[in-house]
């Protein structure tokens, strides 16, 4: 059957997998993870095929693999990726989701994390560019500013983010950052991987990728 996002969204299942996996995360120091960042995810992922003029049914494919994207936490943080995409399989399988839907999903889960990660699709360079651009202060739990790590000041300096799209030209990632909190070099070191893996996503497009931080264009 053709699965649907509200399929995955309605199932306690999977709702399950996303608790115990920000749990670990938790536990383990890292922002938030949770039902914040990959509703936040899905949603971005299917605008950007959308917008660039992709079928529904791609942009919905790239909504559910957003939302399951980070699920193979519960496992370990190490490799998740691949443990995500093997549960996502296993999930998707059950609920008698069409192979090459799984297969589309299951791929860009497994192609989503930038130790590993490559652009191997239309789909998973959508979830790459919405999961990597979820930049925000609010994914801060530590409260104690005086113990936050370089991740804690780069995500709480950023006041405002927001992902802009040209069809035919460029996918652009904008950042107001307060420079009293977290240096914008601070931000190069901890991100600089994932914006050139961005890059990678939107070539993969068709589009230039850029990034521009108070006003002036990093990339």
């Amino acid at each position: 059957m053709d699965i649907r996002y509200e399929d995955v969204l309605n199932s306690e299942e999977i709702r399950s997998y996303i608790r115990k996996a920000d749990e670990s995360l938790i536990a383990l120091g890292y922002t938030e993870h949770s039902f914040a960042h990959v509703t936040k995810v899905a949603q971005t992922s299917r605008r950007i095929l959308l917008e660039l003029g992709y079928p529904e049914r791609d942009a919905e494919l790239a909504a559910i693999a957003g939302y399951l994207h980070d699920i193979g936490n519960v496992v370990n943080r190490i490799d998740h990726a691949q443990s995500g995409a093997i549960m996502a399989f296993r999930i998707l399988d059950h609920m008698d989701a069409a192979p090459d839907d799984i297969a589309t999903i299951i791929t860009a889960i497994g192609n989503h994390d930038e130790s590993t990660a490559y652009p191997v699709n239309h789909v998973a360079a959508a979830l790459i560019l919405a999961d990597k651009t979820d930049v925000r202060a609010s994914r801060v739990r530590n409260q104690d500013m005086s113990t936050f790590d370089i991740h804690d000041r780069v995500n709480f300096a950023v006041s405002e983010s927001s992902l802009s799209i040209v069809p035919g030209r460029e996918i652009g990632l904008d950042l107001s950052i307060n420079t009293e909190i977290c240096a914008v070099m601070d931000y190069f070191e901890i991100f600089l991987a994932r914006m050139l893996l961005c890059r990678k996503a939107a070539e993969k497009l068709g589009l230039h990728f850029s990034l521009t931080i108070n006003g002036q264009k990093m990339m």
